[in-house]
């Protein structure tokens, strides 16, 4: 029987959004828009840096916002049940310069993400670890022999619940899972939990 891992999406599964966040505590309701309403992940941070120069919207200022952010409730208690059972790596597209506070509060959980291009205090683009980084990272992992279950929550996830041996959709809106009704859609920690051991 093949040895298992876990990966997992961050916002939105473990920890809040970010960006939306950053909208409500910079009151630039457009900075709401996410993964989960725009799919073309490139198309999106394009976006966001052109609203972030016209706002003068700085990295101190959306750390700032992050570092007083919890985690979703009942997040650190699945995780550290989770990660008792079997190992986990956080898949996401967040970057390394907003994933600190968040890692801190989960105990440092190994995690794959990107990274910011900053000029003094401003951002001013992004870069890929490599583009679907979660899908090609769940090819790899099987193709070390691993069984790979993963959970996400938004458009830019289901590659890798695709390329998984087992995919759930976790706390996902309406018109991901009208899109993706091949993921059984969950919305409590303890059913993740149930539905991801069943498989360890």
């Amino acid at each position: 029987m093949k040895q298992s891992i876990v990966t997992l999406d961050m916002e939105g599964v473990l920890t809040p959004e970010i960006w939306i966040a950053v909208a409500e505590r910079t009151g630039i309701p457009e900075l709401r828009r996410t993964t989960r309403e725009e799919p073309d992940y490139d198309k999106l941070m394009r976006y966001r840096i052109d609203l972030m120069d016209l706002h003068g919207i700085t990295l101190p200022k959306i750390q700032e916002v992050i570092a007083s952010l919890s985690l979703l409730p009942g997040a650190l208690e699945f995780l550290t049940e989770l990660r008792r059972r079997t190992q986990v790596i956080i898949l996401s597209d967040t970057f390394e310069q907003f994933a600190q506070p968040f890692l801190r509060q989960m105990g440092w959980p190994t995690l794959f993400c990107h990274r910011l291009l900053v000029e003094g205090a401003r951002i001013s683009g992004y870069e890929l670890r490599m583009v679907d980084q979660k899908k090609h990272a769940v090819a790899a992992l099987q193709s070390l022999n691993f069984n790979v279950i993963a959970a996400g929550d938004s458009f830019n996830d289901t590659s890798m619940l695709c390329e998984a041996d087992h995919g759930f959709l976790f706390n996902a809106p309406e018109n991901v899972i009208r899109q993706f009704p091949q993921f059984p859609a969950i919305e409590d920690y303890d059913e993740l939990l149930k539905r991801i051991a069943a498989h360890v």
